[in-house]
């Protein structure tokens, strides 16, 4: 970093000697410095942190900036700090004052290590996650025109390789939302990626660190994984490594990932669907909180998963369909597995922590819970008549921890506590000795209330209280006007600290019994964190176990969720088929749906029937009809039914979709120098250069960022290039008129049309979709609903009368444009014609009309409007 710097290495005392040596050890993080109760931050980190963390920075006596926060507090702190990009590394005092002091005398320095560097994708405190999404960390390495992809989220141990082409990669980092992405030196990656050393990012080297992490000589039990993968996978441990600085961290075997199982979706569709985010980058209003009923945060994220990446597998489609499906059906059991579910912990996220070596008495208490509970649910479950396959699959996860259950229940108290250091989390009678010397304290402490009686009796001072504390431990305490007889040598108190208003003193009795409550205290202690550590070697000896079981209960609150979102909203089982077919019956858009239900009205459900014969719809209507509704719905359909959800419509029989495809509204990439046209026409390109026959494209109003010549022209050849090359099934909206002419030359082009009437002036948008081509495309109503002043209304109603006249006569669009006037003088124009209808409102005398003149008048104003249009 650059910026302000140390004082002078002359003038430096040895702590600051101290300071930037450790500081040295992880120049790009911000070095968390513990002393004492706080961890300090000084020079430049002391002005980042300050300003990110809003406290006060001051300075030492040499003048070096510095601020600090409280080391009870500091997860907090580091939780903002991640957030706005940071990178933290923690450096812990090792020894304790005492033990410096032994080790090198009076002036000793307390030896401090960095133990851990805090980066975004490497969390695991359950105080920095979201307990409902996946906190991935990935590596690239790009190698023979591929680019491997390592991705592991250590609360969990999840851990993927694949190996993907360079034009799929932005896809590839869509999916998965990483917090955090490493590239080696030299190599390419998003902007904000974390640079590593390149050595570690080879392929030999990360075949060597996967044997040695998971203690085999051949990967091929693990899949089969390209040179690509491997060096992603070199580069991720490694970095895992430095950042846990020789600490352990929690990983499964890895996964291998191929494009083949699941539905592409490149990064501009799932922005364009807003799958699991919107486009402001909010959960709130995307698909996924749509659909999401899910009870468990590791149900939660599994269905992120799921939505992310639906399979393209029918026979894994259909296994978990049938899951969906019995729970839908069987409401009770559905009822009461939600329920059992929502009291259990998060294992996963328990057994992460524990493995990092960072979990607490609490997480073996979430073990303890969560192991019980999914026994629980296995005997609910296993009595199911005709399980579906995949329960039957699941079931056997959920058993098999009896004897760990047993150890912990015995263990631990009901509930224990995060903090281990002060004790009190193993069950009485489960440590005979371990009773007794807390007994003995307990006896102790009994003892010290009654020498504080005998006290108060001898001395005659009622308020003399004995307190304890971390610095004097037990003493005796009285007010300072009670203190001069306590001073007197033959009193047999000793004098040890005055502060303001009270004087604090020691007696032989008093010392002899806290250091035999001490004694046994720290005995008992040590009994505690004996135990402690025994337990959590005996659950990580179950570790894989535990780890299926938790994915295992996630596959269940998904399952559950799912059925209990289709009967809330009437959702129905999709077919899937295997040819390239898509036909929904009563197709509604699950977002927009919740949305128009707040408002007390009714969605309106649609049809879509994709066949081979008809293939391509072109879809036409006003703006604010429900086009772009619709082509969303459809292709949001496809990813439920596809990721193992029944769908929201009345019936949906579709063939698998490799690969889907969004081109929907668009915006300017300002950074990268891009206009809204240039956007829409690189996302265009990507799909007439990728789409299939087994493809799913939405596309609305292509060519409407350039002229209309130019526009109509580039939306007639996608269209054709759709029909003619890529022949995928594909919904088509456009405000082109002309293209409909198409229908008549391309077999399967099927014309439609959102429906919409002008009703006494105003135009009532239906939202229904029909056969057949669009009348007119109602832009002027459109307008006159968004409120454009009426004296332009009325200037773009004469110039489409010219400009369809003109087309009429010579087939031009700017035909009839040139006798026509300035839009000022036009308006001024027609404000100085006569107005026959105001001259007659004007010369009307309101006082001496009769009933009968009245009602005579309103029909001679009727007439006289009729002929003038008004």
């Amino acid at each position: 970093m650059s910026g302000m710097r140390g004082p002078a290495a002359g003038a430096q005392t040895p702590m600051m000697v101290q300071y930037h040596g450790l500081k040295a050890e992880a120049p790009d993080c911000l070095l968390f410095y513990r002393m004492g109760d706080f961890f300090e931050l000084f020079f430049e980190d002391a002005h980042i942190a300050a300003a990110c963390l809003d406290i006060a920075l001051t300075s030492r006596g040499d003048g070096a900036p510095m601020c600090g926060v409280p080391a009870h507090a500091a997860d907090a702190y580091l939780a903002r700090l991640i957030r706005a990009g940071h990178r933290v590394a923690v450096a812990e005092q090792v020894e304790t004052p005492e033990q410096a002091k032994k080790r090198g005398g009076s002036k000793a320095l307390v030896t401090r290590k960095i133990i851990r560097l805090v980066t975004a994708g490497t969390l695991t405190e359950e105080s920095l996650l979201d307990s409902r999404s996946a906190n991935w960390l990935v590596t690239l390495a790009g190698q023979g025109g591929r680019v491997g992809l390592a991705a592991a989220d250590i609360s969990t141990g999840r851990f993927e390789l694949a190996s993907v082409p360079v034009a799929s990669l932005d896809a590839e980092l869509a999916r998965l939302g990483p917090s955090e992405v490493v590239i080696a030196e030299g190599g390419e990656g998003p902007a904000d990626a974390v640079i590593a050393s390149r050595g570690s990012f080879q392929s030999g080297e990360g075949e060597r660190l996967l044997k040695a992490r998971f203690g085999v000589a051949t990967l091929d039990g693990f899949g089969q994984f390209d040179k690509a993968a491997l060096a992603a996978a070199g580069g991720l441990l490694a970095y895992l490594d430095r950042t846990a600085q020789g600490g352990s961290l929690f990983l499964q075997p890895p996964t291998p990932r191929t494009a083949e199982d699941h539905m592409a979706i490149d990064a501009a569709t799932r922005e364009s669907l807003e799958l699991t985010r919107t486009q402001s980058g909010e959960r709130k209003g995307s698909l996924l909180d749509a659909v999401d009923r899910t009870v468990t945060g590791a149900g939660a994220r599994l269905l992120s998963a799921d939505i992310s990446a639906p399979l393209n597998e029918a026979d894994a489609i259909e296994a978990r369909l049938n899951l969906v499906g019995r729970f839908a059906e069987d409401g009770t059991c559905r009822e009461r597995l939600r329920g059992r579910l929502r009291a259990l912990p998060d294992i996963g996220r328990a057994l992460g922590r524990l493995v990092a070596g960072r979990g607490s008495p609490r997480d073996l208490g979430q073990l303890r819970d969560g192991l019980a509970g999914a026994r629980d649910l296995h005997e609910l479950l296993d009595g199911l008549e005709g399980p579906p396959a995949l329960l039957t699959q699941l079931l056997p996860q959920l058993r098999g921890h009896g004897a760990l259950v047993d150890k912990l229940s015995r263990a631990l108290v009901q509930t224990p506590p995060i903090d281990a250091s002060d004790g009190g989390f193993i069950a009485e009678g489960f440590d005979a000795a371990l009773d007794e010397l807390r007994g003995l304290a307990g006896d102790g402490r009994r003892a010290i209330a009654g020498l504080e009686a005998r006290f108060r009796e001898q001395t005659g001072i009622g308020s003399l209280k004995i307190r304890h504390n971390g610095v004097l431990g037990y003493h005796i305490e009285v007010g300072a006007k009670f203190a001069d007889p306590l001073m007197r040598p033959d009193s047999g108190f000793t004098h040890r600290q005055t502060l303001a208003g009270v004087v604090r003193f020691n007696s032989p009795d008093l010392h002899e019994l806290a250091m035999k409550v001490a004694q046994a205290g720290s005995h008992a202690l040590a009994a505690e964190q004996a135990h402690l550590a025994n337990l959590i070697d005996l659950a990580l000896g179950k570790r894989d176990p535990i780890a299926a079981t938790a994915d295992a209960l996630a596959r269940l609150d998904v399952a559950a969720a799912l059925a209990e979102r289709a009967v809330e909203g009437g959702w129905c089982r999709p077919e899937v088929v295997p040819h390239a077919c898509f036909e929904i019956e009563g197709g509604r858009h699950p977002v927009v749906e919740a949305a128009v239900a707040a408002t007390g009205e009714r969605f309106v459900a649609n049809d879509c029937r994709l066949s081979e014969d008809s293939r391509l719809w072109l879809v036409t209507g006003p703006n604010m009809g429900g086009k772009s509704t619709f082509l969303r719905q459809n292709a949001l359909i496809a990813v439920l039914a596809q990721a193992g959800s029944f769908v929201p419509a009345a019936s949906a029989t579709l063939g698998l979709v490799d690969r889907l495809f969004s081109r929907v509204g668009a915006s300017d990439n300002l950074a990268r120098g891009r206009s809204t046209f240039m956007v829409e026409m690189i996302e265009t390109a990507a799909i007439l250069s990728q789409a299939s026959e087994r493809s799913f494209v939405i596309l609305d109003e292509v060519g409407r960022g350039t002229s209309t010549y130019d526009g109509l022209a580039i939306a007639w050849a996608v269209l054709e290039a759709i029909h003619e090359t890529n022949r995928c099934r594909c919904l088509f909206a456009t405000h082109y008129h002309e293209l409909t002419r198409l229908a008549g030359r391309l077999d399967a082009l099927s014309l439609h049309h959102v429906r919409a009437k002008e009703y006494k002036g105003d135009l009532v948008l239906l939202h229904e979709l029909e056969g057949g081509a669009a009348d007119k495309s109602y832009g002027l109503a459109v307008a006159r609903l968004a409120g454009l002043p009426k004296p332009v209304l009325a200037r773009a109603k004469d110039v489409l009368s010219r400009l369809e006249k003109g087309r009429e006569k010579t087939g031009g669009i700017a035909a009839g444009l040139d006798d026509l006037p300035l839009f000022a003088a036009a308006t001024e124009r027609e404000a100085e014609a006569p107005d026959p209808l105001r001259e007659a409102l004007a010369a009307i005398d309101v006082d001496a009309l009769t009933p009968r003149d009245a009602l005579e008048l309103v029909y001679r104003l009727k007439a006289i409007g009729s002929d003038t249009g008004a």
